[in-house]
């Protein structure tokens, strides 16, 4: 979820439009989109259970960012992070 707001997901508007205005228009992310993920759950008996879920999804943006950052020198500040020619593919209705 957190790469594609990052990334990918936006709704596209021309005139006040919306020119993907179908799931199968709306790019999400899918799982080949991703590098493998090793998931290592830590069985605490000294605290209680918390939640592990969404909150993480805060962090994935800035850290894209950074390395876009890193490796080009080019700050972006706002989502989704592509380039402009990306952002005018597959919008048709």
């Amino acid at each position: 979820m957190g790469i594609g707001g990052a990334l990918d997901e936006s709704i596209h508007f021309q005139e006040g439009t919306i020119l993907n205005p179908r799931f199968s228009k709306y790019r999400a992310p899918r799982f080949e989109d991703v590098a493998p993920i090793e998931v290592v759950l830590i069985d605490r008996h000294d605290i209680e259970s918390a939640g592990a879920g969404e909150t993480p999804i805060v962090a994935i943006a800035p850290a894209i960012s950074n390395a876009i950052f890193d490796a080009s020198g080019m700050r972006l500040r706002s989502m989704p992070m592509m380039p402009a020619w990306r952002a005018t593919q597959g919008q048709s209705a």
